[in-house]
């Protein structure tokens, strides 16, 4: 149940997404900053990464948004950590109590107006799935990855019994905070 409706919130959000077609992350981040008014860029995270540096980081400044994120991984994957971190953005995510020291290492020139910094962290936040959601329906939307196939035979027949599947859609905002 609670999938189901993570699943239609992230969906209800990304429908509401200037999404490109052709899709690609960076006219789709250009669109986003001129619906929302802000600067939004993407940077690749400073290499070599550290161990505790985390693959994707949204920082909010006074002046505008910057998505970073590991360059040193597949397009794919690349396109999927900025994409999470778009999630975090376009549902307003506050950060929680993170290491405020790391985001200050990455060299911004208004550093000093960090408002917001959020990282790939625990999987189990529910900020941190929505943002996973969000990414991958993107990613589907734009035939990057391929929809999840129906269940069928005994594996369809638990979905079903489960509530799963096959149950009326509702729409609901994504969740703030």
């Amino acid at each position: 149940m609670y999938w189901r409706r993570l699943h239609r919130r992230c969906k209800q959000v990304i429908e509401g997404l200037p999404l490109p077609d052709p899709f690609t992350v960076e006219e789709l981040c250009t669109r986003l900053a001129t619906d929302r008014g802000r600067r939004l860029e993407l940077r690749p995270l400073p290499t070599p990464t550290v161990p505790e540096m985390p693959t994707g980081i949204w920082l909010a400044t006074d002046s505008g948004d910057y998505v970073l994120y590991d360059a040193q991984t597949s397009p794919l994957h690349q396109e999927h950590i900025i994409l999470h971190e778009i999630g975090h953005l376009v549902c307003d995510h506050r950060s929680g109590s993170g290491d405020q020291r790391l985001y200050r290492q990455i060299d911004l020139a208004d550093a000093e107006s960090l408002r917001q910094a959020l990282a790939r962290s625990r999987y189990s936040d529910l900020q941190e799935q929505e943002a996973e959601m969000i990414a991958t329906l993107v990613l589907e939307r734009a035939g990057r990855v391929p929809s999840p196939a129906l269940l069928s035979g005994m594996l369809g027949g638990l979905e079903s019994a489960m509530g799963l599947s096959g149950a009326p859609r509702e729409r609901t905002p994504c969740s703030r905070g």
